[in-house]
């Protein structure tokens, strides 16, 4: 792609740096941009700043959060005895979409992943392993997307976790093998979790 200006092109060159924006995405917004009144862009690059200055994660679920414990632990409205295991924030966001889950989550960061080099360690486990151990849980639910990195978090997770005597499910297969949770729909999701099951049973299957 040529360009008529090394601005122009250093912008969309930063833009297609974004997942799933390509060249002539990223040029369309550049564009927009430029044409936009000098206050919304300094609006746009603000909110972005901002955003990477003072974002926290939630010190108990590690859930993105504006503050040091996330509204969700903090709602007495919520059953603090369950606990959802998600990969990271956008599952949170489908799942609570569904409007089916009135517990707590946990959100690990990630999946395990050998060939990303991406390992148990670099996880947040150790934080679910200390709120399980606590004994105050009474169920936790393994929410993970159906592909080889999920079911292998599960059973590692599942491993760690079956000491405390604290019964493990996991949601119910409705969500296509390789699919992602972000991306199913509000109903099927909903439903997978109405319908879980004790990951024993789901290992059988």
């Amino acid at each position: 792609m040529n360009f008529s200006s090394k601005l122009l092109e250093d912008a969309v060159n930063e833009f297609s740096k974004l997942p799933g924006v390509g060249q002539k995405t990223a040029l369309r917004l550049v564009l927009h941009l430029l044409n936009s009144e000098q206050e919304e862009v300094n609006q746009f690059g603000n909110t972005l700043i901002k955003l990477k200055q003072q974002i926290k994660n939630c010190s108990i679920c590690n859930n993105i959060s504006d503050y040091t414990i996330c509204e969700i632990c903090t709602s007495n409205k919520r059953d603090k005895e369950t606990i959802c295991v998600v990969e990271d924030t956008r599952d949170v966001m489908a799942i609570e979409n569904t409007s089916q889950y009135f517990g707590v989550y946990h959100v690990l960061g990630g999946l395990i992943s050998p060939m990303d080099g991406i390992g148990p360690a670099d996880l947040f486990i150790d934080g679910l392993v200390l709120r399980v151990s606590a004994g105050d849980v009474k169920e936790v639910i393994l929410a993970l997307s159906p592909n080889m990195e999920g079911d292998t978090t599960l059973f590692y997770l599942y491993k760690r976790l079956k000491e405390f005597n604290v019964p493990i499910t996991t949601i119910a297969r409705g969500i296509a093998f390789g699919g992602e949770l972000e991306y199913t729909d509000e109903i099927t999701l909903g439903r997978s979790i109405i319908t879980r099951v004790p990951y024993e049973t789901a290992m059988m299957k």
